[in-house]
């Protein structure tokens, strides 16, 4: 007669017995399979998180999570605000509650040409202080007696001192191994009216290397201009059509006449001071990282993307910053540029920009500053500065007539 196979044994089948009884053995035993997963492995599981809140979570898991976290090599910082280290108590009563929520609040300091020096990171409400176990013992103590005294020094900011803030620089001074980093800011620094559309992106090194900048005074879609006796076009319009039918490519002399040209000249020169600010605050993040391979500081809005590559964050730690006067921002260099204007824009998927306008900045030291070479691969850098469809609308500007403007260092 057949007997069953016991525990270990092989069944009647040949087979080994059901898996589950011998995952209740291990389970007995102490036995954890997570445990067995290589370092490397997890490391690549915390690099796709990237976000460092929810890194500072995992910290408090185990100790070997908090042994691995600080190895990560990819790290993103969302700044909840960014506020003023100016004394005045109006000014720090203003910063404080456009904080509170971690939002991007009208009055949150928008402005590039207030006095911004310090970007905070903020919002870990109580249960959310993990991130406390990156930071150093020293600085974890004195961040909970802040937190203590301000909820004692008056009733009506009990709210306020459930939040702990801290600076990117301390937030990320643990992090041993970081090669790419990417701080995103709650909003663009740069006040436009209701409709006008403004990016910019800007390389730096030691100091700017170059900028684009695309603004409009709308956006719109290209169903909304149809008019009832058009309701059927041309499904492959030309270039020309494409840019209001002007197939000179010349910049209409209303540019000049009636304050265009001046409202742009004004957003060139906000985009690059909002540049040159980002720019100084992330001096102490470099030369506390020397790993780092790639930088970008971006914000919530989409406003602006500086971007510091590897060889320009190497060029940053052996070339000092020079400060413009006493503001907290980098010199930024005397400039050449070239505009490029359409009237009328209209790209892929329907977008269309009224008054599309696109600036290249460079150094005037600079072989070619201000686009030359717009074109060939020397010209790239304005071409791919934008994303789709956006890109679509560098290409379709540099093929027009240009503007050239010098810039005096300021």
């Amino acid at each position: 007669m057949a007997s069953f196979a016991g525990r270990g044994e092989l069944d009647l089948e040949g087979s080994r017995p059901w898996r589950g009884d011998r995952a209740e053995e291990e389970e007995a035993e102490g036995i954890d399979y997570f445990d067995r997963l290589p370092d490397s492995l997890l490391l690549d599981v915390f690099n796709r998180i990237g976000d460092v809140k929810a890194l500072g979570r995992c910290c408090v898991v185990s100790h070997r999570f908090h042994s691995l976290v600080p190895l990560v090599d990819y790290v993103v910082v969302h700044v909840d605000c960014v506020i003023s280290d100016d004394p005045a108590p109006s000014s720090s009563s203003t910063t404080a509650a456009g904080c509170g929520g971690g939002g991007a609040g009208p009055d949150k300091g928008r402005g590039v040409f207030s006095h911004l020096t310090r970007l905070v990171f903020g919002s870990l409400v109580k249960p959310l202080q993990a991130l406390g176990q990156i930071l150093a013992p020293a600085a974890s103590a004195a961040s909970r007696r802040s937190s203590v005294s301000s909820s004692s020094s008056s009733s009506s900011s009990s709210s306020s001192s459930e939040v702990s803030h801290h600076s990117p620089t301390e937030v990320l001074k643990n992090f041993k191994e970081i090669r790419r980093l990417r701080i995103e800011l709650p909003s663009g620094e740069i006040r436009v009216e209701d409709g006008v559309f403004l990016k910019w992106k800007a390389d730096f090194g030691s100091t700017l290397d170059n900028c684009v900048i695309l603004c409009a005074s709308s956006v719109l879609s290209s169903s909304s201009l149809l008019s009832p006796k058009s309701s059927n076009p041309d499904p492959n319009p030309s270039f020309q059509d494409a840019c209001g039918g002007d197939d000179s490519g010349n910049i209409p002399e209303s540019f000049y006449t009636n304050g265009r040209l001046k409202l742009r000249v004004v957003w060139t020169i906000s985009s690059l001071i909002a540049a040159s600010a980002r720019h100084y605050l992330l001096q102490p993040i470099i030369a506390n990282h020397e790993t780092l391979e790639s930088l970008d500081l971006t914000d919530a809005d989409g406003q602006g993307v500086l971007t510091l590559s590897k060889g320009q964050l190497q060029e940053l730690r052996v070339k000092p910053v020079s400060a413009s006067g006493m503001s907290q921002r980098t010199l930024v260099p005397a400039l050449s540029m070239r505009l490029w204007y359409a009237p009328h824009l209209e790209l892929p998927g329907g977008v269309v920009l009224e008054g599309a306008t696109l600036v290249a900045i460079r150094p005037s030291e600079t072989p070619g500053g201000g686009g030359g070479g717009i074109g060939s691969s020397d010209g790239c850098w304005v071409l791919n500065a934008f994303e789709e469809p956006y890109r679509t609308a560098a290409k379709l500007l540099v093929k027009r007539r240009s503007y050239c403007l010098e810039m005096n260092s300021f």
